[in-house]
């Protein structure tokens, strides 16, 4: 059983989408899984008058719902005639990806969400709301976390599928956790965040819990939820680092307006000056600084080489978008999301 995965094209944040092939055979590389076709007009990827596309895969891992020998195939959207589709922002980072691997580039995310039952989030009153935050982050006891079952499951499940998950913790915002995945090359951690996403969605559904990538998920004095992006090149990682890693961050700054386009819907809503975020119309850097748009690790301060902190994404981010445009600005002339015809998601 193989579990194809893709992106629908959901506008502005796309979702996931999956269903299962049965293959007969054991599938020991890529070129051994078919590509496989779908209703487009479903997934808001074609009109119902010529409504096929088709699902390209481009790596696949073994499914620890199901179990050995079963797998998951990450897959790209195509046109009928093979052309990437539309919506299929992997295609292009595919690209631009292959265009600076000189740059050796390695890139980490760290994946914020809420865990919700019904219509509200985990473990809180139905009506009212929880003690201040303050005392959630990193906690531990069934008056301060909830949905660890959860969150348990999907770390083991990571594992198992070998995803280059590096860690959990409970967040600021109660019932709200985190994961990290990397540091990979550009290409595979976003496709492993994307997997490792599908994998929390799917052991949502053993536990009744649904999750939510929304930047803001409960108005008022409560932490929004952020998919902040690690991010070095060769250079960055070598002896002086650091000076390449200052003028990252400035260059960076000239191109915010773009970057912002494309770091996630509602990011407004999040990114306000508070809650540890920079206001989303500002930019700055520092070190050891959780109130800038861009993070320098004290530890990458102190070496004077490592990597930076891209703290601006949602947690609804896209991340084929975000490290499209991290490279395109760190290692190129700068970023267009017109470029790839990237509607925006936020407008400054």
């Amino acid at each position: 059983m193989a579990e194809f995965v893709w992106m629908d094209g959901r506008q502005p944040t796309a979702k996931l989408r999956s269903k299962t092939k049965v293959i007969d055979g054991p599938i020991t590389q890529l070129a051994d899984i078919p590509q496989w076709g779908f209703d487009g007009s479903s997934t808001e990827q074609a009109e119902g008058h010529f409504s096929d596309c088709l699902l390209q895969p481009v790596c696949f891992l073994p499914d620890p719902v199901r179990g050995v020998p079963h797998i998951l195939v990450m897959s790209e959207v195509l046109n009928p005639d093979g052309t990437p589709h539309p919506t299929n922002t992997r295609s292009v980072l595919r690209t631009v990806a292959e265009q600076y691997a000189a740059a050796e580039p390695l890139a980490g995310i760290e994946q914020e969400y809420t865990l919700y039952y019904q219509d509200h989030p985990v473990g809180w009153p139905e009506r009212g709301f929880p003690h201040p935050q303050g005392r959630y982050y990193c906690g531990v006891g069934a008056d301060e976390v909830y949905g660890r079952a959860l969150v348990e499951d999907h770390l083991r499940a990571c594992v198992d599928a070998g995803i280059a998950i590096s860690g959990i913790n409970a967040e600021v915002m109660p019932a709200q956790w985190e994961f990290q995945v990397g540091a990979l090359p550009p290409l595979a951690v976003a496709d492993q965040l994307w997997l490792s996403r599908w994998l929390l969605y799917r052991l949502g559904e053993n536990h009744q819990f649904h999750v939510k990538l929304d930047p803001k998920p409960m108005p008022g004095d409560w932490n929004g939820a952020g998919g902040h992006t690690n991010f070095s090149t060769k250079a960055m990682r070598a002896e002086g680092g650091l000076q390449v890693i200052e003028a990252a961050c400035q260059k960076l700054g000239q191109f915010h307006t773009q970057h912002i386009a494309v770091y996630g819907a509602d990011n407004d809503q999040r990114l306000t000056g508070k809650h540890e975020t920079c206001s989303i119309r500002d930019f700055r850097y520092g070190v050891s600084d959780r109130g800038a748009s861009v993070r320098i690790p004290a530890m990458t301060a102190t070496q004077q080489r490592g990597y930076l902190e891209d703290r601006r994404p949602a947690a609804n981010l896209d991340p084929y978008q975000v490290l499209t445009a991290l490279l395109e600005t760190v290692c190129g002339p700068g970023f267009d999301p017109a470029k790839h015809n990237w509607p925006p998601q936020v407008v400054l």
